[in-house]
């Protein structure tokens, strides 16, 4: 995790059924940390939890940062803590931001948000609307009452398609979707479901027309399941990883602290270069073409194609 420091909630609003924003500044007052759309912050709360959060409020404020928490019921506790125990006042800790969802350069976009995920698409518009360039917005939720910011997004009048689930059915992606149009970036953040309805979708549009960021990394089986090495270059100190081991925690073992966060292949904490060998990439993070380069990997989650990596450590 990048340096962590110390910030004091300023603001805590609902803006959904289930949904809080939460405003947070330095104690002092002071500038904090410039940010790019499509960024997110760890959120580190009393008890040491971590979780990450895209950050959601406006760029050219340099004071404040703004969050959206959905309260997640059968999740790991960090939302229901902000949810039931963090108050105006309270302080939390804070590393970033940074960016593994960054906006493209594009004459238009279009935006598809699930739930939550409308959170890192708000500063997007924004900034698309700054810039003068076309964008449309399908946001889609279970209900019309737990789908957050929406009076923000009024204000865009017909550019903002609201579809609760409930009313409307699901997003129509084989309207939006079914033609290529070279001229247009795709972003969409939402559940796993919608992701890949999208991706699937978005199968025949140019290259790279497509960015998606993910809550967590897809399942998929490991390339090989038989342990193996992993030299660290820099210590000169040779590792063995099993199979039912990170590499994160064999690395750690071996005495070298990489720092990490949400240990999903999620926030890029980690990341890590490679000298030599192939990476069984397994985060929700590398495009196609940087996972084909090879030169980094996130190493709380992805292995080795090989029987051997070098990594810089």
């Amino acid at each position: 995790m990048s340096e962590v420091v110390p910030l004091r909630v300023t603001a805590r609003e609902p803006r959904a059924d289930g949904v809080l924003a939460l405003t947070l500044a330095r104690p002092d007052g002071g500038r904090l940390p410039d940010w790019t759309p499509g960024a997110h912050i760890d959120l580190v709360l009393p008890a040491g939890t971590t979780r990450q959060y895209s950050l959601c409020g406006d760029r050219w404020d340099a004071h404040t940062y703004r969050i959206g928490v959905l309260r997640e019921p059968h999740g790991r506790g960090g939302s229901a803590y902000v949810h039931d125990h963090l108050r105006v006042g309270d302080h939390v800790g804070v590393g970033g931001p940074r960016n593994n969802f960054p906006l493209v350069p594009s004459p238009r976009y279009l935006f598809i948000a699930g739930g939550i995920g409308i959170t890192p698409l708000l500063p997007m518009i924004a900034q698309a609307a700054l810039l003068g360039a076309d964008w449309t917005l399908l946001y889609g939720g279970r209900r019309r009452d737990s789908m957050a910011f929406t009076d923000e997004l009024a204000v865009h009048g017909e550019r903002v398609h609201l579809v609760p689930e409930d009313e409307r059915g699901l997003l129509d992606l084989a309207t939006w979707l079914g033609t290529p149009r070279p001229d247009t970036k795709v972003y969409c953040c939402g559940p796993a479901p919608l992701l890949a309805a999208v991706e699937a979708a978005c199968r025949h549009w140019p290259p790279h027309s497509l960015h998606v960021e993910r809550f967590t990394a897809r399942e998929q089986a490991p390339v090989r399941d038989e342990p193996f090495e992993v030299e660290l270059r820099r210590t000169g100190t040779t590792v063995t990883v099993q199979r039912e081991v990170s590499v994160l925690d064999a690395v750690r073992r071996a005495g070298v602290d990489v720092l990490s966060s949400c240990r999903q292949g999620t926030c890029g904490t980690c990341e890590t270069g490679v000298l030599d060998g192939i990476p069984d990439h397994r985060d929700a993070i590398l495009g196609d073409d940087e996972r084909a380069a090879g030169d980094c990997m996130f190493v709380c989650v992805s292995r080795s194609c090989t029987d051997r990596l070098v990594l810089d450590l």
